[in-house]
C-alpha cells in the first residue's frame, strides 16, 4: 500500500506545475444537460406527492399507512436501483390503480437510484478542476426545476397528469446519450488510453493542450490499478467511507425526504394555506439552488455544507417551536407564520447545499478502482435511509409534530460540525490531485 501511495506521488509531482487546461467547451455544456435532464423527472417525483396527498387519498380511498407506503416507494426503488447502479456504470379495478400506483412510483425510484451515482461521478470525471463543482452541482439544479414545477402544478392540475410531465426530460436524456463521450478516466482504466485522449482533447478543445491532465489520469489508474476491492474497508480508506456514508447518512435523516414528499400535509397542520405556501416554494428553491451552484466553487464544498445545515437547523428550530404553541392558551397564534418561515428556510437552504454536496464530494474523494464499491455502498446507504424516513415521518407527525422537528434540529445541528471536522476542502483540486492530498 505504501508503494502504491508512493509511485502516484512521484508521479503526479512531475506535472504537478504544469497548468491543467480548463476551458469549458459547447461540448462540455451539452454532455451536462443531457446526463442531468432526467434529473427534472426526479425533482417531479419528489414533488408529486407534496401538493397531491389528499387527491390521491380520496381518490383511490388510501389510508394514511397505504400513502405512506406509496410515498415511500420512491426511495425503495432506489434503493433498488442503487445496488446495480455502480457495477452497471463500471460494466455497463381499485385495487389495480393502487398496484399500478406503486409500481409506477417504485420504478420511477428504480431509475433514480440509478442514475444517483452515475451523473455526479461522470460529471466530475469529465468537468475541469475549476468548474467541476458547478458542473456537478447542475444536478441538483434540475432536481429543483422539477420539484418547483410540481409544487406549482399540485395546486390546480390533477396528480396523474404531472405524473406524466415528468416523462419528457427522460426521453431527451435517452436520446443525447447517443451523442456524448465516454468518460475519459474510465476510458483509461479499461486500458483504452488512446480513445482517453481523444475524448479529452475533445472536451477540453481543440487547441487546449492536455498532456498534463492525460499523464495524471495514467499515471493515477496505473498506481491503482491493482488495489482489492476489500481495501475500502482497511485503515488506509475508513476516512473517506466515514465522510460519504456519514453525509448521505445526514443529508436523509436531516428529514428531507420527509418534507419533500409531504410539505403540503404540514401547512395544512399548520393552518397555513398549502396553495400558498406551495406556490411561494416553486418560486424559491430554483433560485436557492442556482445561488448554491455559484457559490460552490466561490466559498468551497465545506463551508457551503456547514452554512447548509446550520440553516436547516434554523429551519427545524421554527418548525418545532411553532408545533410547540399551537393551541396554547393566551398566545396568539402564530403557528402557520412560524411554520411557513421555518419550511421556506429549510427547503432553501437544502437546496443551495446538502441536497447537492454529499453527491458532489462522493464523486471526489474516493480513487477510479474503489468508486464501485465505495459508490455502491454509499448511494444504498442514502437510499435505504431516505426509504426508512419517507415511510416513518406520516407516522411520526401522528406522535408528535414538536418532537419530529426536534429530532432533525439535533441531527442537522451535528451535520455542521460533522462537516467542520471531517468533510476536506477538494476545490481548484484534480481528482488525481486530491488522491495525492489523501496520500
Amino acid at each position: 500500500m505504501e508503494g502504491e501511495s508512493s509511485s502516484i506521488e512521484k508521479g503526479l509531482l512531475l506535472v504537478n506545475k504544469e497548468e491543467s487546461a480548463t476551458t469549458s467547451t459547447p461540448l462540455l455544456f451539452f454532455t451536462t444537460f443531457i446526463i442531468v435532464s432526467a434529473s427534472f423527472s426526479f425533482g417531479v417525483a419528489l414533488g408529486h406527492t407534496a401538493g397531491t396527498m389528499a387527491f390521491i387519498m380520496e381518490d383511490l380511498d388510501l389510508n394514511i399507512a397505504q400513502f405512506s407506503v406509496f410515498g415511500s416507494l420512491l426511495t425503495f426503488g432506489g434503493m433498488i436501483g442503487a445496488i446495480f447502479s455502480a457495477t452497471i456504470a463500471d460494466s455497463f379495478g381499485r385495487k389495480m390503480d393502487i398496484i399500478w400506483l406503486d409500481l409506477g412510483r417504485f420504478f420511477v425510484g428504480v431509475g433514480v437510484g440509478l442514475l444517483s451515482y452515475v451523473v455526479p461521478i461522470y460529471i466530475a470525471e469529465i468537468a475541469p478542476k475549476n468548474v467541476r463543482g458547478t458542473f456537478t452541482f447542475s444536478n441538483q439544479l434540475l432536481q429543483n426545476c422539477g420539484l418547483a414545477i410540481a409544487y406549482f402544478l399540485g395546486n390546480f392540475m390533477s396528480w396523474r397528469t404531472i405524473a406524466l410531465i415528468g416523462i419528457s426530460p427522460c426521453l431527451i436524456q435517452l436520446f443525447g446519450l447517443f451523442f456524448i463521450p465516454e468518460s475519459p478516466r474510465w476510458l483509461a482504466k479499461e486500458c483504452r488510453d488512446e480513445e482517453c485522449e481523444v475524448v479529452l482533447q475533445k472536451l477540453k478543445g481543440e487547441e487546449a493542450d492536455i498532456k498534463k491532465e492525460t499523464r495524471e489520469i495514467m499515471i493515477s489508474v496505473d498506481a491503482s490499478a491493482n488495489i482489492s476491492m476489500r481495501s475500502l474497508f482497511k485503515r488506509k480508506y475508513t476516512r473517506q467511507l466515514t465522510i460519504g456514508i456519514g453525509l448521505m447518512l445526514l443529508q436523509q435523516l436531516s428529514g428531507s425526504a420527509g418534507l419533500s414528499y409531504y410539505v403540503g400535509s404540514i401547512f395544512d397542520l399548520a393552518g397555513f394555506p398549502s396553495r400558498i405556501g406551495m406556490t411561494v416554494l416553486s418560486i424559491v428553491v430554483v433560485p436557492k439552488a442556482i445561488l448554491g451552484l455559484i457559490l460552490v466553487e466561490r466559498w468551497g464544498r465545506r463551508p457551503l455544507l456547514m452554512v447548509s445545515a446550520s440553516g436547516l437547523c434554523l429551519g427545524c428550530i421554527l418548525l418545532a417551536v411553532a408545533f410547540a404553541l399551537k393551541g396554547v392558551p393566551g398566545i396568539v397564534n402564530v403557528t402557520p407564520t412560524l411554520a411557513f418561515i421555518g419550511i421556506l428556510t429549510y427547503s432553501m437552504m437544502f437546496a443551495a447545499g446538502l441536497g447537492g454536496l454529499p453527491w458532489i464530494i462522493m464523486s471526489e474523494i474516493f480513487p477510479m478502482n474503489m468508486k464501485v464499491v465505495a459508490g455502491s455502498l454509499i448511494t444504498i446507504t442514502n437510499w435505504f435511509t431516505g426509504w426508512i424516513v419517507s415511510y416513518s415521518f406520516n407516522f411520526m407527525l401522528l406522535w408528535s409534530q414538536t418532537g419530529t422537528f426536534s429530532i432533525f434540529a439535533m441531527i442537522t445541528g451535528v451535520t455542521v460540525v460533522f462537516a467542520w471536522w471531517m468533510v476536506p476542502e477538494t476545490r481548484g483540486l484534480t481528482l488525481e490531485e486530491i488522491q495525492l492530498r489523501r496520500s
